[in-house]
């Protein structure tokens, strides 16, 4: 059940600052300027010993390449000078986070090294800094702990993997982060949302803090009963929380599964015996074969022994054939084939009747295949092996990237305690009692209180004003009510149109502030009516600009005059039927009256034309 999962959170909050360590802007920068070409390798920790994350990173033997932005040559996000001392406004804006989550403040910020090779660093690390210990967040009345509170800095932007070699942008590295760490307190998915919503309206609480997709992400560790903590890494849309919660659940169900179904059959061991079937495919119709074999690749196999029906089960429930592949491709190659799937993809039933022979298959035996260079296609195989033999033990530690469908993918191995020891570039920064004093007379005002304002400044009720709080709408919703006066209108668009175009498919949330305001700005100052915002949200998610979305709809706004000669005529050409049923006509005329004038006028007004109109008509009957 649902109920059994045990999950916690980690959000990652972007402050509003100069970047952590240098004077750069903390600004993404489309422009680019020079480039570093950097390879990375695993160092040891105090103890002299290697992280298992770091060594799984350092065997895919990458190359990185670091795009600067255009006219800023920043030494110290090249690596070629220390670091500065640590920027005083993040620290203080991170000390007001700590304090509103009733957390504990040091006495003394000491910055660690966090290994880090994936190339998001160029250092090879993160540097981190405990600032605060033992929050609390209290939600629908449970206690929610916050062991702890870092600052840290950002990672560099993941541009494109091509090959051998990874590119990155430096524009976001070393802008300073924020991170809150629940305990392992959470469980349900919806749980985990609430929680996530509640910390981030707390952090846009300070007014220093970024906005906008991108700014704040969150780590989601999960595990279920005889289950393992599975971490779901760099979630950007917080309200896809619950469904990676949901997907992981089903996935540590199905590997269980799949651990209970082989331990049935009794297999205990998968030996790595690798094949070389190359010959079995000098006329094969698979395309991704053929494409290995023209570049000089082998085809390799190995059996899976009394793995068959595992990989991908008839009815889908099993398939642990997905998780073998994404181990695969963690090793440069494309993927791998198996036999729950063949005959298929160019590989016909002759073909893996031969293989079977070869190997000897029995029927209880799956084997898979992999298209590459040798030496690649072996590694692959070899590391396929090793997680079929995770499979007979159940669920693996580790990190996993999150997908836009709400399912994940292998990322690398869940890190361990061996990979932080001390900074020795950035100087300790001491927590003054006169310090802290003044961060606790100058501590925003919570959600709680931003709710009860927010109802009593706009005249919006505390449903509205909660939810607007919670989803995050609180400010671009008072810039609007406060700027254009359309509180009431805003708040409708951000609670009702938002969703319901997002069930449609189209996704509203990534609109940018700016265009919104161009919109409310565009509504106040009459260049089309509140009934066409949804249209115009339409075009504007896709990428139209405002007035682009109103001139391709075809809704500038009419005139009284203009509008009541349009509604005439629709009454006049319905006069029998306006007789008929007298006022109560009025509701029937609307809807054509809405469709012929829809964004062109608004709605009350159209309704006092229409019984107007409506009037005329019934009071020329003859008596």
């Amino acid at each position: 059940m649902v109920e059994e999962m045990i999950a916690g959170l980690e959000l990652h909050q972007q402050i509003e600052s100069k970047k952590l360590f240098c004077s750069c802007d903390s600004e993404l920068v489309d422009e680019e300027g020079s480039v570093l070409l950097r390879r990375l390798r695993p160092t040891q920790s105090e103890l002299g010993e290697v992280d298992r994350a770091a060594l799984a990173e350092a065997d895919k033997n990458m190359r990185f390449r670091y795009r600067a932005p255009k006219g800023v040559s920043c030494l110290v996000e090249a690596d070629e000078e220390p670091p500065h001392d640590a920027n005083a406004d993040a620290i203080e804006v991170a000390m007001s986070i700590a304090c509103l989550l009733h957390a504990k403040p040091v006495d003394e910020i000491h910055f660690m090294r966090k290994i880090v090779i994936d190339g998001s660093n160029t250092t090879g690390f993160q540097r981190t800094a405990l600032i605060a210990l033992d929050g609390h967040v209290d939600i629908d009345g449970k206690r929610i702990s916050i062991p702890t509170i870092c600052l840290e800095e950002d990672a560099a932007r993941k541009v494109e993997a091509k090959g051998g070699e990874v590119t990155y942008k430096l524009d976001r590295l070393g802008i300073p982060l924020v991170e809150v760490a629940t305990g392992p307190d959470l469980r349900s998915p919806e749980e985990v949302k609430e929680v996530a919503l509640r910390l981030g309206s707390m952090m846009r609480a300070t007014k220093k803090v970024r906005r906008g997709l991108g700014t704040i992400r969150e780590d989601l560790n999960i595990s279920i009963p005889d289950g393992a903590r599975v971490e779901v890494k760099g979630v950007q849309v917080l309200r896809m929380l619950p469904a990676y919660v949901n997907r992981e659940i089903e996935r540590q169900r199905m590997l269980l599964s799949v651990k209970n179904e082989l331990s049935k059959r009794g297999v205990s061991k998968v030996e790595p015996s690798i094949f070389d079937m190359t010959e079995n495919f000098t006329k094969s119709k698979s395309k991704v074969v053929q494409s290995a074999l023209s570049k000089g690749g082998r085809v390799l196999a190995c059996p899976l022994r009394g793995f068959a029906g595992v990989l991908k089960s008839e009815d889908g429930v099993l398939r642990l054939g997905s998780e073998l592949a994404q181990y695969a491709r963690t090793k440069g190659v494309a993927g791998i084939f198996h036999t729950d799937e063949l005959p298929g993809y160019g590989i016909e039933q002759e073909t893996v009747d031969a293989m079977k022979k070869s190997m000897d298959i029995g029927h209880g035996d799956a084997f898979v295949l992999c298209a590459d260079a040798m030496s690649k296609a072996d590694l692959a195989l070899r590391t396929v092996v090793e997680r079929a033999n995770q499979a007979l033990i159940g669920v693996p530690e580790e990190t996993r990237d999150p997908l836009p469908d709400g399912s994940t993918s292998y990322s690398r191995p869940l890190p361990g305690a061996n990979r932080m020891y001390p900074e020795t570039d950035v100087r300790p920064i001491t927590i003054t009692q006169d310090s802290l004093g003044t961060i606790l007379q100058n501590l925003p005002e919570l959600p709680d209180q931003r709710i009860e304002r927010l109802m009593n400044e706009f005249n919006i009720n505390r449903q509205q004003a909660g939810q607007i709080v919670k989803e995050g709408f609180d400010d671009i919703f008072e810039d609007v009510a406060r700027s254009f006066g359309l509180g009431a209108v805003a708040a409708k668009t951000f609670l009702n149109t938002y969703p319901e175009l997002e069930r449609e498919g189209v996704d509203p949330y990534e609109i940018d502030e700016s265009s919104i305001m161009d919109m409310f700005r565009s509504l106040s100052q009459g260049a089309f009516a509140k009934e066409a915002l949804t249209d115009i949200l339409r075009l504007v998610a896709k990428g139209k600009k405002v007035g682009e979305a109103v001139e391709e709809l075809g809704i500038r706004t009419v005139g009284s005059k203009e509008a009541g000669a349009m509604i005439s005529r629709i009454v006049k050409e319905r006069a029998s039927f306006v007789r008929e049923k007298g006022m109560d006509s009025a509701g029937p005329l609307m809807g054509l009256v809405m469709e012929e004038l829809k964004g062109k006028i608004d709605g009350k007004t159209a309704s006092d034309l229409l019984k107007k109109e409506i009037k005329k008509i019934l009071e020329s009957q003859p008596t």
